[in-house]
């Protein structure tokens, strides 16, 4: 079973940066596409960005201009540079398999907080 291992939230101030990372645990990283997503407690869970084996990549509108996601298949890692951080940004992120071209992994990591809040 794939695990998923996110990291690098954290307690910012609006217009302030985070960088977060996500590890995968599939030998098939490099030709999957990933994504990240985010939660708000009692909300479902947002597609947020999405990148393909080919560096394809395609954002929501919410973070679009404001969000980067990048991978880098030798660490089976993808990334998410977030600026320009705004506190309707406040959630739980998550990586997983981009659902936009099938089934997401059945195991969901344990996600990292992102707080922005003056």
């Amino acid at each position: 079973q794939v695990q998923l291992a996110e990291s690098g939230g954290g307690l910012v101030q609006p217009g302030e940066s985070l960088r977060l990372s996500c590890t995968s645990s599939s030998e098939l990283f490099s030709i999957q596409p990933m994504a990240w997503y985010r939660q708000v407690p009692e909300t479902r869970r947002e597609w947020i960005a999405g990148i393909t084996a080919g560096d394809s990549i395609d954002y929501a509108d919410s973070v679009k201009g404001r969000f980067t996601i990048s991978r880098d298949n030798r660490k089976a890692t993808v990334y998410l540079q977030m600026n320009s951080l705004e506190p309707e940004d406040t959630a739980v992120y998550y990586c997983n398999r981009d659902s936009r071209f099938g089934a997401t992994f059945p195991s969901w990591g344990q996600g990292t907080q992102v707080t922005v809040s003056s």
